[in-house]
């Protein structure tokens, strides 16, 4: 071997020994550092354990005082819930004792009430008993002076209690019909006055000329020549023109005048205004007759348009349909017994305006409802059914207010008055009807009527003479003053009025005079 190799060898060997040598170092140093390691760690859960049992000994010494204090509070609690409930327990018996007590003086003064009802009873018992006997004595005393009584009259006591009551019924029956008379007459009176003056204010306002409506036209012709020119030749003018207008054309031996007649104004006024049409143009042949004739069917349809303009705009009424308005002009052309729809109408709602204003009611439906209270005669040549029942079905059907057809419906009381307003509307057609010459009346109705009025008072009992008097407006009937006392003639008035309302039409209003007259007569001698 060489010296490089021993010295490395020799190296090798000694870092051996040097490694080995700091191992064995390592090895005790580390066992000396875990032996103080051990020894630190020991001391130190001996510090703990110390520690530990230190705090647990505290704890428990802080539990146990708690504990204490706890128990003690208790107790203190308790020992004050206990002389509370000793002091109830005690206040309790106290109150039970005092209402005891109390308890045993009503029942003390109990028995003695008990006693003093049992005394009461007895004592009631006996009075019974004497009042029974009392009662007994007294029915027979009763039967007896009853028996009596029969005896004595002549009738039984059925019979006396009859004619008791027939009398106290006779009495009660004359004090009320003689109540109801001097009420019935105050409030005439007081209504009499109060209506005559709102009727009197609203008529003397009112200013309208009345002209009988007839049912022929007079046409005024320049010449008799031109009556010739209206018949043509052969007569087929005169055929072409009745055909077209549907009147009669009566030409006779009146000068210069041509008379048109038909029941129907509407086209009477047709005629009149297409003849006097021909006669100004001179050219009268059955074509030309055809042409004016329908401009004047335009012509007088626009004057029923205007007409009925013209009305609601005097009354200031708005807002109507232009059915209603085309409507109202046509009254222009149609009469009631003789009286012109259009200017009746127009007066009725001028009155019926006055008296709603008299009485602070509303002017303006007053006036609407008047107006249109005859609308439906206008109608009932086209319709089935009465002017009242058309009225209130076209009224109806163009939007009118409920108080307007009950105006309508309401003004020949078919149905109930269901404002005051209809009952003006009512009285306002009643004076306008009325009026001297306002209507006409054929003669033979005339007659009837006035018969008519006679017989149904003559029906009534007691009656001996009975008087139609100013043109059946008022009836006066005498009685027999032995047949017929003071309250019964009260009755027997309304009894025909009523009466005459149900069987009789009429215009306006019939006054019924019951007269009962007594006399006393003596001779001296």
């Amino acid at each position: 071997m060489s010296d490089v190799a021993v010295i490395a060898i020799a190296a090798l060997g000694t870092m051996v020994l040097v490694g080995a040598a700091f191992y064995m170092f390592g090895r005790r140093i580390e066992r000396r550092l875990a032996e103080a390691a051990g020894k630190s760690a020991d001391q130190q859960a001996q510090r703990l354990l110390e520690n530990a049992q230190r705090d647990a000994a505290a704890a428990k010494a802080e539990a146990i005082l708690a504990g204490k204090e706890e128990v003690i509070t208790a107790r203190e609690d308790w020992e004050r819930d206990e002389k509370r409930r000793r002091e109830e327990i005690s206040r309790t018996e106290r109150r039970l004792e005092e209402r005891e007590t109390h308890l045993d003086k009503k029942g003390a003064g109990l028995d003695d009430r008990e006693t003093d009802f049992q005394r009461r009873e007895q004592s009631v018992r006996d009075k019974e008993g004497r009042l029974d006997q009392k009662e007994q004595e007294i029915t027979e005393i009763h039967e007896k002076h009853q028996r009596q009584l029969e005896q004595l009259s002549g009738m039984s006591a059925e019979e006396a209690k009859t004619q008791l009551l027939r009398e106290a019924e006779e009495r009660a029956r004359s004090e009320a019909a003689a109540i109801v008379r001097d009420l019935r007459e105050k409030a005439k009176r007081d209504a009499d006055r109060e209506a005559k003056k709102i009727i009197a204010i609203a008529v003397q306002r009112i200013a309208s000329d009345y002209t009988s409506e007839m049912s022929v036209a007079a046409v005024a012709l320049p010449n008799d020549e031109m009556k010739g020119r209206i018949i043509g030749r052969e007569g087929r003018n005169i055929r072409a023109f009745e055909t077209a207008t549907g009147v009669d054309v009566i030409i006779d031996d009146t000068p210069d005048t041509v008379v048109v007649s038909c029941f129907d104004p509407v086209r009477r006024e047709v005629a009149r205004i297409a003849l006097e049409q021909l006669i100004s143009d001179g050219r009268i042949h059955p074509g030309r007759i055809e042409e004016i004739v329908g401009k004047a069917q335009e012509q007088v349809e626009e004057q029923l348009v205007e007409a009925g303009e013209q009305a609601a705009y005097e009354l200031g009424i708005h807002g109507m349909h232009a059915e209603l308005i085309k409507l109202i002009g046509r009254m222009k052309y149609r009469t009631s017994y003789g009286q012109n729809m259009y200017q009746h109408s127009k007066e009725v709602a001028w009155l019926a305006g006055i008296m709603a204003a008299e009485l602070k009611l509303d002017v303006h439906l007053a006036k609407r409802g008047a107006l249109l209270h005859d609308i439906g005669k206008v109608l009932t040549h086209q319709h089935e059914g009465t002017h009242v029942e058309l009225g209130v079905e076209v009224a109806t059907k163009y939007g009118e207010q409920a108080v307007v057809i009950n105006c309508i419906a309401a003004h020949h009381d078919d149905v109930p008055h269901e404002t005051p307003i209809s009952v003006i509307v009512q009285a306002a057609d009643a004076a306008s009807g009325a009026r001297p010459g306002a209507r006409r009346e054929a003669f033979e109705t005339y007659v009837k009527r006035l018969a008519r009025l006679e017989e149904i008072a003559n029906d009534f009992p007691g009656v001996q003479k009975t008087y139609a008097i100013q043109a059946g407006r008022e009836i006066r009937i005498v009685v027999s003053p032995d047949e017929v006392k003071d309250d019964q003639a009260s009755q027997m008035s309304e009894e025909i009025a009523r009466k005459i309302e149900e069987e009789l039409q009429y215009p306006g209003q019939i006054k019924v005079v019951v007269i009962r007259e007594t006399r006393a007569v003596e001779i001296a001698r």
